[in-house]
């Protein structure tokens, strides 16, 4: 087994999801300039961007270990491929929906097979090296950035050339997984069985079908979240509930991953929400957004390069209460900036902030829950994006009625939420940690 080789193609695959995300946020503005799509409309379109990641994260969460690892690793191809074909002939709603179906489920097939590939390839450092191969998220995203403003802005190309180049790395991963011996993943190796691993995640049945409802809410139009009715408030207490009853009372286990999972929902919607639409939120502050996003994104690739040592003093708990204040004051920062010093400034105070809440949070999950297993790891990323495809449409409608600075302030909400979630987080794992002594 090539540990080396394996990484770098796991690396090389995140880079080509990486990728595609700053791609989106800057074609956008063709969509709705030159093809005549609303805001809320291109929201919409880039959903299943997001939730097809999620539905391929839990779907390879739940079967990896029956189809085995390598067989995701080729689905994932496959469906970027056909995505980045679809994308390229791209021209309405529709279209550009089908498109974004086929990349989110290959970025989903990546995240479900190389999370569990990189926990198994170096089981004695998983956050460490975990970290490592997500710099290549936010390492894309400021590649993919350069690219958009080199090829669209400096040099007026058509979108078309900068999507084409997703073959280049989609081709190079490919060669480089092939005829590799892939290994079997930790649950599997330490001997934990399927059962335990769905027990470990607390809550699998309602987590699943709360899922299942955002997703829906993100793609029906007709089911759009409105926060003047009673409705969604009902429905969240009675998931809570369930939550709770399927934990504690069928399953009886701590509740643990459930409250890392809505973590996760309030993570990623920060930090994938607010770069989804950075071209529409900062396009009136005397700076380009695509270079913003380069300065955000450089800044989390070269944190979470370096995340062993802050994790290791920190530890990874207080890793992400740290990361949600400073997130909290990058985003009202954002939200009151308008010269081009001060929103650069402020853009790397966020970036601090969300730098290391997506790895961090998986490697909370394969540290503290490693019964868990593929499954954990899966449902926490798919969840993460499920969150941001029901948040893009509701940030999209807000950009174009309230405007960008009230959007940024509402946003900060999310990481203050976190910063109490957090602290509950610190205490239960340390709790649990006394008992393990």
């Amino acid at each position: 087994m090539n540990r080396k080789r394996l990484f770098i193609a796991s690396c090389l695959a995140l880079l080509v999801t990486a990728i595609t995300f700053a791609i989106r946020a800057r074609i956008e503005g063709v969509f709705t300039d030159d093809y005549g799509l609303s805001k809320e409309e291109v929201g919409r379109a880039f959903g299943p961007a997001f939730w097809g990641f999620a539905v391929a994260m839990f779907a390879g969460g739940y079967f990896i270990d029956i189809v085995k690892t390598k067989t995701v690793v080729w689905m994932a191809f496959a469906m970027h491929l056909v995505g980045i074909v679809l994308l390229l002939m791209a021209k309405d709603y529709t279209s550009l929906f089908i498109a974004n179906v086929f990349i989110g489920l290959g970025n989903g097939s990546v995240e479900a097979a190389c999370n569990p590939l990189v926990a198994t390839l170096f089981p004695d450092k998983k956050t460490k090296m975990l970290n490592r191969f997500h710099v290549w998220f936010p390492g894309g995203i400021v590649i993919g950035g350069l690219l958009a403003w080199l090829l669209m802005d400096a040099l007026n190309l058509r979108w078309e050339i900068l999507v084409g180049l997703l073959f280049i790395p989609l081709a190079i991963y490919g060669f480089m997984f092939l005829g590799q011996k892939i290994p079997e993943t930790e649950r599997v190796a330490s001997g934990v069985s399927y059962k335990e691993m769905m027990r470990n995640v607390g809550a699998p049945v309602t987590i699943t079908v709360a899922v299942i409802i955002m997703i829906l809410v993100a793609t029906v139009p007709s089911l759009s979240v409105s926060f003047d009715s009673a409705l969604p408030f009902i429905i969240v207490a009675a998931i809570i509930l369930l939550i709770v009853v399927e934990g504690r009372v069928v399953n009886k286990i701590t509740l643990l991953f459930p409250l890392v999972f809505f973590c996760m929902l309030l993570t990623a919607s920060t930090e994938l929400g607010t770069t989804q639409w950075i071209n529409a939120l900062l396009a009136e502050n005397g700076i380009s957004p695509m270079i913003i996003l380069v300065v955000v994104t450089g800044i989390m690739a070269v944190g979470r390069f370096f995340a062993g040592g802050l994790v290791h003093r920190l530890n990874p708990t207080g890793v992400l209460l740290g990361s949600a204040i400073i997130s909290t004051a990058g985003l009202l920062l954002l939200s009151i900036s308008t010269g081009a010093v001060m929103t650069l400034l402020s853009a790397a105070v966020f970036a601090v902030g969300v730098c290391y809440f997506w790895p961090t949070m998986i490697g909370v999950a394969s540290e503290y829950i490693p019964k868990s297993g593929a499954l954990g790891m899966s449902i926490l990323g798919g969840a993460g994006f499920v969150a941001t495809s029901m948040v893009l449409p509701i940030m999209g409608k807000s950009i174009e009625t309230a405007g960008a600075h009230i959007t940024l302030r509402n946003m900060s909400v999310l990481p203050v939420i976190l910063i109490v979630a957090f602290i509950a987080l610190i205490l239960i794992v340390k709790k649990h940690n006394q008992k393990a002594e």
